[in-house]
């Protein structure tokens, strides 16, 4: 079982549009209402593919209500725990050419007793977990302090703890001994000050969060796939997609098939990119079932050319 945690859920509103025109009244062609928060996405692609997985939410407020609503008629199993604050609402335009917009709200501020109750939560199920997997932004409110805090007793408990994250939360897992992090392109530059401009420097920037204490990362590129820097040696891999639809979830899902073999050779990377593709060519943030899935055009390749350029 892998039980996720996402701090700062939401529920995803995604329209698609013909082209988005300032200042102009656009009409949907399509909508889909979704449960979101990269967490919730997680297991969400976990469930679709029959890996079983248990989502830990904040929710609050009448779209907190909505997001356990849908959440339990997808049939995820679900730990949610009741807050004050409102639950967020995001909003994704979508156009024919896969080009993404996204509004996201800020989130509810936790309390520190609200964030010690999802702890507890996490704390007491994880014993149960193959991977616990902190995933998305920090809420309002929480200290950067006890979310390490969280982090390290988690990886104090034997816990293997993977966590998707940006700046400093980020760098809290890394610093706690997370087992892995993934990182975009644009949270692994932030995460080791430096833009990466070829795949030896995508390399380069995940030797360095090991070095920092991570056991591996596993960087997603968006296009130019992902690479995987473990004590092992580095892998880096790509999946086509023909027809993008919406980017919303893809890293997601990518990380849910990545955990669901096990997280830890080229087989794991495969599945992986695959279910990260098969996102890529759904609308809004569906998960991919195994029907969507296409392993034949993956490529992993171990030693990359650190010339490679990215796009």
């Amino acid at each position: 079982m892998i039980l996720t945690v996402t701090l700062n859920p939401s529920v995803d509103r995604a329209l698609e549009v013909d082209a988005l025109t300032r200042g102009e009244v656009l009409r949907a062609g399509g909508s889909h209402i979704d449960p979101g928060g990269k967490g919730v996405n997680v297991s969400r692609a976990l469930l679709a593919n029959g890996v079983r997985s248990t989502a830990v939410v904040p929710a609050g407020g009448a779209e907190g209500e909505q997001l356990v609503d849908l959440l339990k008629a997808e049939g995820v199993d679900l730990l949610a725990v009741p807050i004050a604050g409102r639950t967020r609402s995001n909003i994704t335009l979508a156009e024919p050419d896969g080009t993404v917009t996204k509004i996201n709200e800020a989130g509810p501020v936790l309390s520190d007793d609200e964030f010690a109750e999802v702890s507890d939560a996490v704390l007491t199920a994880a014993p149960a977990a193959d991977w616990v997997v902190i995933c998305g932004s920090l809420p309002p409110g929480p200290s950067l302090a006890a979310f390490g805090d969280l982090c390290a007793r988690l990886v104090g408990s034997g816990a293997r703890l993977a966590v998707d994250s940006s700046g400093p939360a980020l760098l809290a897992g890394v610093a706690a001994g997370a087992a892995l992090v993934k990182p975009n392109r644009e949270e692994l530059a932030e995460a080791v000050a430096r833009v990466p401009a070829t795949l030896g420097d995508v390399v380069e920037g995940c030797r360095r969060l090991r070095a920092a204490g991570a056991g591996a990362v596993l960087a997603s590129l968006g296009a130019d796939g992902a690479v995987l820097v473990d004590g092992d040696g580095v892998l880096a891999g790509v999946s086509p997609v023909s027809v993008p639809r919406s980017t919303v979830g893809a890293g997601d899902a990518l990380l849910a098939g990545f955990l669901s073999t096990g997280a830890c050779d080229a087989a794991a990377l495969v599945e992986g990119l695959a279910w990260g593709a098969a996102a890529v060519s759904l609308p809004g943030s569906r998960m991919p079932g195994p029907t969507d899935l296409d392993r034949t055009s993956v490529r992993v390749t171990p030693h990359p050319d650190p010339a490679r350029r990215l796009t």
